[in-house]
C-alpha cells in the first residue's frame, strides 16, 4: 500500500480533519507587533507625561505656598515712616526665618504685626532700636541706649534735624522678649514711642526685610 493510499484510508477510518490552516506569515507577525503594542505604548507614555506634568505643577504650587508661608514674603511699604530708607510703594522681601536662627539685632528693619490694632494697616515696617534689658531714651534727635548716645548713619539729616525730631522718649527699659522699634522718619512715625504701639513681642515680628526689589531703580540690600 502506498503512502497516499494509507493516508486516505486513515482519514476515512478515523475522521481526520485534513483542512490546512495557513501559518501566520512573518510579515503579519511583524505588523501585529509594530502597530497594536506601539499604540498602547504611546498612550501609556502620554498618560505618564500628563501625570508627570501634574505632579510638577502641584509641587511647584505647593512649594511656592510653603515658601511664602514659612520662608519669605513680599511686603509693600505704605506711608512715610521709613522715609530716608524706604519710600511708600517700595516692595521689600522679608525673611521669615531670620528670628528662628537668631534674636533681633540693632538696626534690623522688621515687618511686624500691630498687636494693638492701632492703625488700619495691620502690618508695619520699622527699625529695631532697643533690645531686651536695654534702657532706651530719645530726645533732641538723639538716641541713647543705656545712657550712651548712639550714632544712626541710616537717618537722613534733612528729615531728622532740629525741629523735626518727632516725639521724645523718656528712659524706658525694654522688657524681656520684646524690642523697641522706631521709624527712620522720626517726625512722621507711629512707633514704640506711642502707647498705642509700645514695645513689640518677638512673636509679633513677621520677619526681617533684607532687600528692596521694586521699583527696580530702588533695588538694594537693606
Amino acid at each position: 500500500m502506498s503512502d497516499d493510499d494509507w493516508w486516505a484510508e486513515a482519514v476515512d477510518q478515523f475522521g481526520l480533519d485534513t483542512t490546512v490552516v495557513d501559518a501566520p506569515t512573518e510579515d503579519a507577525e511583524l505588523d501585529a507587533d509594530a502597530t497594536e503594542p506601539l499604540e498602547r505604548r504611546r498612550r501609556r507614555r502620554r498618560r505618564r507625561a500628563g501625570i508627570d506634568w501634574l505632579i510638577i505643577f502641584a509641587v511647584a504650587i505647593g512649594g511656592a505656598l510653603l515658601l511664602r508661608l514659612f520662608v519669605i514674603q513680599q511686603f509693600a511699604v505704605d506711608g512715610e515712616s521709613m522715609l530716608g530708607t524706604l519710600r511708600s510703594g517700595d516692595r521689600v522681601i522679608v525673611n521669615k526665618l531670620s528670628y528662628v536662627a537668631h534674636d533681633p539685632r540693632h538696626g534690623d528693619i522688621v515687618v511686624l504685626e500691630d498687636i494693638k490694632a492701632s492703625v488700619e494697616v495691620r502690618d508695619l515696617i520699622k527699625r529695631v532700636i532697643g533690645l531686651p534689658g536695654e534702657t532706651i531714651e530719645y530726645r533732641n534727635c538723639h538716641l541713647l541706649i543705656n545712657g550712651t548716645v548712639v550714632v544712626e548713619p541710616y537717618l537722613d539729616p534733612q528729615l531728622v534735624s532740629a525741629g523735626h525730631c518727632g516725639d521724645s522718649q523718656r528712659p524706658v527699659l525694654v522688657e524681656p522678649g520684646h524690642v523697641f522699634v522706631m521709624g527712620d522718619n522720626r517726625a512722621s512715625s507711629l512707633d514704640s514711642r506711642a502707647p498705642v504701639i509700645g514695645q513689640i513681642p518677638f512673636g509679633n515680628l513677621i520677619g526681617r526685610a533684607f532687600v528692596v526689589v521694586w521699583p527696580t531703580s530702588h533695588w538694594r540690600w537693606l
